[in-house]
């Protein structure tokens, strides 16, 4: 009894040492926190979010600093709102802050274990950028779908000059919409998704702007997990009738795909699809079907809204200043020449163009939080702690529009990128819309092709002008807000 008793002494006497050691330790993570605003008891800061949640988050960044908490539920979440700050967590951090908080939105299907977006760093994670980078996105492979992207475009402009000749207004985001799906539809499956004056576009859009939307919504899910299993704001339930719309599409194309491979004689398509079958049958452990299905659902998802929702920024911005608009025509002129047709090979010669498109996505970029990222381990930061477990935050939005980095920081001046360095493609923390780190958008060599070509295009062989009766200093620049950015009211301009 002895014996027993002193064992028994010694194990209360070590749970003792660690429950004071994780309370001592929890007080001093807490007192190195980064400041932010007193949280509410049990809903903690959730009321500070708002419906826009980059700009409430900008505003309490003011006077809370570039890092910041908030408590949201039982969620801790550390806030960045400087390139500096930017820098420390996507670059010098990185290791430690790559992996992801999940939102519950995206816990359905499977999507969570298999999903690019969200998966941890892991050996699954790496196929996949591999592929993106090795296969799908690499210039190799970017230039050999040229031709297809570039009949898109034209497609686009015959459309568009039927409108100039009937003086109709072009949907700009529809429009723009319809043409990155039908470019990635064909480099992925050899087919258009959308036909000539098809409702279908309404219909993708509609699907992939709703899983966006819903997403991107503050979820009580999320912040108070034991109410996970009942979704009290049926986002999960919603995103998951999106989801599965989506997903058939794919699933119908993979099987279709699979069953013409078996005929003998068939001719392969040389397209994505068939790059990732055949990775699929030499390595199904790299991809099989099930995850083909989910991996090209996140090609579309990330692919077309967030390209459609640019164009629509930047014609919108480009109608606002109509110098920048004159500069961009007369560049074109310049470089391309009057009636000739622009291509991926003269985008390196049109520095204003690109200018524009940078200060588009300094302005508006297309994710303005960017995708949560989580804390693998206590981390310190300009002297504060983000603790394990901690979801943060990076707001693109606010770094885009800090006075401290920018001047006149909210006004359109696609001049101030002329003389400089600065580009998108994650290296420069200022401005930041595709990320960076190893985390960076996979896509971000397609993207920058495919906006400069359909921009440069529609500004070099129109004219355009707002819709009779809307006036420039009525037009609207309100946004919605999910995971992406979008323009609260559709462009409508008309081509002349």
């Amino acid at each position: 009894m002895d014996f027993l008793s002193f064992v028994i002494g010694l194990c209360l006497t070590w749970i003792i040492i660690k429950t004071f050691h994780i309370i001592l330790r929890s007080k001093a993570i807490h007192k190195k926190l980064p400041p932010g605003p007193k949280p509410f008891p049990v809903i903690g800061n959730l009321l500070e979010l708002g419906d826009k949640p980059h700009r409430s988050l900008t505003r309490l960044a003011k006077e809370y600093g570039p890092i910041m908490t908030l408590k949201l539920g039982r969620l801790t979440t550390i806030v960045i709102s400087s390139a500096n700050m930017a820098k420390e967590v996507l670059q010098t951090h990185d290791q430690l802050l790559s992996n992801r908080t999940v939102p519950d939105a995206f816990r359905l299907q499977g999507h969570e274990v298999v999903g690019m977006p969200f998966i941890p760093i892991s050996r699954h994670w790496r196929n996949l950028r591999k592929i993106c980078n090795g296969q799908l996105f690499s210039n190799t492979a970017l230039d050999a779908n040229q031709d297809t992207r570039r009949k898109k475009v034209q497609e686009l402009l015959a459309e568009t000059r039927q409108s100039s000749l009937t003086g109709e207004a072009v949907d700009i985001g529809k429009a723009a919409f319809k043409t990155s799906l039908n470019m990635l539809s064909n480099t992925i499956l050899s087919v258009d998704l959308v036909g000539p004056n098809s409702d279908a576009t309404i219909k993708y859009k509609e699907i992939v702007w709703t899983i966006m939307k819903e997403a991107g919504k503050p979820n009580l899910a999320d912040f108070f997990p034991v109410l996970q299993k009942f979704d009290p704001q049926g986002i999960r339930q919603r995103m998951t009738v999106n989801f599965v719309k989506m997903k058939n599409i794919f699933a119908h194309k993979i099987s279709e795909r699979l069953q013409l491979r078996k005929v003998s004689g068939s001719l392969t398509n040389s397209d994505m699809l068939d790059t990732l079958i055949n990775i699929c049958e030499e390595n199904s452990e790299m991809m099989d079907k099930y995850r083909m299905e989910h991996f090209i659902m996140d090609l579309f998802a990330a692919g077309t809204d967030t390209t459609s929702s640019t164009m629509e920024w930047a014609m919108a911005e480009l109608l606002c200043n109509p110098d920048a608009s004159s500069k961009a025509k007369l560049e074109l002129k310049q470089v391309i020449g009057e009636g000739h047709t622009m291509e991926e090979s003269d985008i390196s010669r049109l520095p204003y163009l690109q200018a524009i498109l940078k200060e588009t996505l300094r302005l508006h970029p297309p994710t303005p939080l960017l995708l949560p990222r989580k804390a693998d381990a206590d981390v310190e930061i300009n002297g504060y702690i983000i603790p394990k477990g901690a979801q943060v935050l990076v707001n693109a939005w606010a770094i885009g529009r800090d006075p401290t980095l920018w001047e006149n920081a909210n006004s359109f001046m696609p001049d101030r990128f002329l003389e400089s360095e600065i580009d998108v493609k994650g290296r420069n923390f200022e401005i930041i819309p595709f990320g960076s780190g190893r985390r960076i958008c996979p896509g971000l060599p397609l993207a920058i092709r495919v906006l400069h070509l359909m921009l440069g295009s529609l500004i070099h062989t129109f004219d355009w002008k707002l819709e009779d009766g809307v006036k420039l200093e009525d037009m609207n620049m309100e946004e919605n807000f999910g995971i992406t950015l979008q323009r609260a009211h559709p462009l409508r301009a008309v081509p002349i």
